[in-house]
């Protein structure tokens, strides 16, 4: 009898460690721990969010507060900046800029549809002497377990050029 308790104490216990190590993975997965970083940040949930888990970087806006947000280093170094120091964007695909908006000038529409884009960035442009620009990559077909194919990612980046352009005038 002691024999089967002792068994069964130790199933029980295998069972609470191997579901307490999924509940840990699943909080720290990459995606999850950006989101929360992002949040802790603007102290709520921004509108517009781009999220790069493999590169550990992610960027989101918040017109309520007026405030851009970037993330890096898996979301352990991070900078605010107010919407006045946001002064452009621009949309790369496979190393060239397809669209771009500044502050002063018009806008570039984005002219290239590129359904088979191997890389797809998103370059934020800051009025910061230390760091003028912050680069996410929205798709790369490098990455194991792409979120979004380049034509989501291509949609996601015109979303982000239209906020850019409306913050900016």
């Amino acid at each position: 009898m002691e024999t089967v308790r002792l068994i069964l104490l130790l199933a029980v216990a295998a069972a609470a460690l191997t579901t307490s190590a999924l509940a840990l993975g699943w909080w720290m997965e990459p995606e999850r721990r950006l989101r929360r970083a992002l949040d802790r940040l603007l102290g709520r949930q921004g509108e517009a969010q781009a999220i790069a888990p493999v590169e550990g970087k992610a960027a989101a806006l918040d017109f309520e507060s007026g405030q851009a947000v970037v993330l890096w280093g898996q979301g352990t170094k991070g900078l605010v900046y107010a919407f006045d120091e946001v002064s452009g964007a621009e949309l790369i695909v496979d190393g060239h800029v397809v669209a771009r908006v500044r502050r002063g000038e018009p806008r570039r529409d984005l002219d290239v549809l590129a359904p088979d884009a191997g890389q797809v960035a998103l370059r934020l442009i800051f009025d910061d002497a230390r760091d003028p620009e912050f680069e996410v990559l929205l798709h790369d077909v490098r990455w194991p377990t792409a979120t979004h194919g380049p034509g989501e990612a291509l949609r996601l980046g015109r979303r982000w050029l239209s906020h850019v352009e409306a913050l900016t005038k």
